[in-house]
């Protein structure tokens, strides 16, 4: 994996990880979105693919669960 951060530019990025069951697993409605698990913010990108992975093996038997990761700047 490579770090999203541009060292041309100077410009920092913000990645979001979070999860929780959702109402289809081809979807990305999640079923109940007060029960979201948040995972945590991060500013690299390979800190974020290492929380969702995390997040993800935990749950690797629930095919309802899905952890995404969501790039905000």
């Amino acid at each position: 994996m490579t770090d999203t951060t541009s060292d041309v530019t100077g410009k920092k990025e913000l990645f979001a990880v979070f999860g929780g069951k959702v109402a289809d697993t081809r979807g990305r409605d999640f079923a109940d979105p007060e029960k979201i698990d948040m995972r945590g913010f991060f500013d690299s990108h390979d800190a974020a693919i290492n929380a969702w992975r995390a997040a993800s093996q935990m749950n690797v038997d629930d095919a309802f669960t899905k952890y995404v990761i969501v790039r905000l700047w």
